[in-house]
């Protein structure tokens, strides 16, 4: 029996932790406004993968996406997540009448506690912009393609803009200063090597939505299963 993967930064979401993610969003207005960003890209994605009735949210964090996938009156929502905190945060901050509408569940991204083709869609936002290992990534991705029987919602750093540039040229000049980079848990990637990680885990690109596009980081997929 393989030993479950565990990555180090996702240790760190305790009670506290999650209290202050969920607060992240809201605290001043760039950051209101870039979540009314990822609404708007998320509906859309939702909208080309056929507005799916079942869908699993993982990581769903605190909760920051429930009240628009329950904008659907239909939808099933599975809330899931590696951190029991960020569940117990995700159902007391958001509105009682999404929470009911939502299952919770504490699972791992490596390991969905779920069947095979047992949602429409999975919808993750914001996780793997943290996974710099391509076996990691890959193994989360044939995951996902055995849990959805149809699409995956995904989002994560690609190269190509200007943030991705301003980012790798004060990483040459930490290095060219003999400055440590400490611990690395965000990543960049280039577009290339995820789209062909997505074809490797058994997925087909249907869209690409850029944050800003040519300035911003941020992608949002929408894959199909093959």
């Amino acid at each position: 029996m393989s030993t479950p993967i565990k990555l180090d930064f996702s240790e760190k979401y305790d009670d506290q932790h999650a209290q202050n993610y969920l607060l992240k969003h809201q605290d001043n207005l760039a950051r209101r406004l870039s979540h009314k960003r990822d609404e708007q890209l998320a509906r859309g994605a939702l909208a080309m993968a056929g507005e799916p009735g079942l869908v699993l949210d993982l990581p769903c964090g605190a909760g920051r996406f429930w009240p628009l996938l329950a904008e659907k009156p239909n939808r099933v929502i599975i809330g899931a997540d590696n951190s029991e905190s960020m569940l117990k945060v995700a159902t007391v901050a958001q509105p009682a009448d999404v929470v009911k509408r939502v299952r919770p569940m504490h699972t791992s991204a490596f390991d969905i506690d779920l069947p095979d083709s047992s949602v429409d869609s999975i919808f993750c936002m914001r996780l793997m912009h943290h996974i710099g290992d391509p076996e990691h990534r890959l193994a989360i991705l044939r995951e996902f393609q055995r849990v959805t029987r149809d699409s995956v919602i995904i989002s994560l750093w690609v190269d190509g803009n200007f943030k991705a540039w301003k980012r790798k040229r004060a990483e040459v000049k930490r290095r060219s200063k003999g400055e440590q980079g400490g611990y690395q848990n965000r990543f960049v990637l280039p577009a290339a090597t995820v789209e062909a990680e997505f074809e490797q885990a058994g997925f087909r690109v249907q869209e690409s939505l850029d944050f800003i596009p040519l300035y911003a980081m941020w992608r949002v997929y929408v894959l199909r299963k093959r």
